[in-house]
């Protein structure tokens, strides 16, 4: 159960990132319901001023390191990448996740957990500015920097800024539950789930597009992935032709219409999966995908495991 948090500071942090694991974990949304952490900020020195990455703004960790050794996560804010690590702070962090507790990494917060070992030989990511210092320091690390964070189980490693809420409310889902996280982004008045269902839960935010077009066909589509759609329906609802179309949303998403449209379709039936108990077929049903087996087959293929592993871990939790 994930219970007692600690955020571990070294030196100057970055006001926003470490704000974020504060607004997820630090504040008492218990008379909504929502679940309480026993929070603490600790540093190698409690009550010493440790500045931040913005001028005349410092931060007084109330707790020393010895409070990570009892923490069932502690959570790493981004710093710069280039400053000197504190080797007691080092050996606190790899200490803690001895000990079993989750470690947690915001940007550049990686560079703390690769001191400390827990990146060799794992996957991992950190902010894309970082991603080639992270890699050259920590040659053992296996490191994406297209994706918003990497869930390698007992260590969760983020991207840049926005990243770190993705990561936060994913690991307040993955332990807690949906309607947790849920209740959580609502209050931060945040998406509950950014991402692309990659595998290895590795995520990947869904591109946006800015062209008036193609945003109104977007919109349509999503609040009609049920029904069948062919490129030239698409064209024509968009005032394009078809070959017009396909390369202006090529252009403004990254990716294929058709592709665009599995992952939506998708995302979807996570959200089904996660939040009902329909069966498989009426799911299939409800994303457009048509049949349980080609449902079984998208969603394996995109997220790494199967639709029914999926609810196991993800859907909803009924108290006993």
């Amino acid at each position: 159960m994930l219970s007692r948090v600690a955020v571990v500071l070294n030196g100057p942090m970055a006001m926003f990132e470490f704000g974020v694991i504060c607004e997820v974990f630090g504040l008492d949304r218990t008379a909504d319901g929502l679940p309480g952490f026993d929070f603490r900020v600790c540093g190698a020195e409690p009550g010493k001023p440790l500045p931040s990455t913005t001028p005349g703004v410092t931060v007084t960790p109330e707790y020393g390191l010895d409070e990570l050794v009892k923490a069932d996560l502690v959570a790493i804010p981004a710093f710069p990448a280039n400053q000197p690590l504190n080797p007691v702070v080092v050996d606190a962090v790899r200490t803690a996740s001895e000990n079993g507790a989750i470690i947690l990494t915001v940007c550049s917060g990686a560079f703390l957990a690769g001191a400390a070992g827990l990146l060799d030989g794992r996957k991992c990511t950190t902010h894309w500015m970082h991603a080639d210092a992270l890699a050259a320091k920590y040659p053992a690390a296996t490191i994406d920097p297209d994706v918003l964070f990497v869930d390698e189980g007992n260590l969760i490693t983020s991207a840049g800024t926005a990243a770190g809420i993705d990561a936060c409310l994913h690991l307040v889902r993955r332990e807690i539950g949906t309607a947790a996280a849920n209740g959580i982004a609502r209050r931060m008045v945040v998406p509950p789930q950014r991402d692309g269902g990659q595998r290895q839960f590795i995520e990947r935010p869904v591109p946006e597009c800015h062209s008036l077009g193609l945003s109104a066909t977007l919109a349509w589509l999503t609040e009609n992935l049920a029904l069948p759609h062919t490129i030239d329906d698409l064209a024509a609802r968009s005032q394009m032709s078809t070959r017009t179309f396909a390369r202006r949303f090529a252009a403004e998403t990254g990716t294929t219409p058709v592709k665009w449209l599995t992952t939506q379709r998708v995302l979807l039936a996570k959200q089904l999966l996660e939040e009902g108990d329909y069966g498989l077929e009426r799911i299939a049903t409800e994303t457009g995908f048509g049949s349980g087996a080609l449902l079984r087959h998208h969603f394996q293929r995109a997220v790494g495991i199967a639709p029914t592993e999926y609810r196991r871990r993800f859907g909803k939790r009924v108290d006993a």
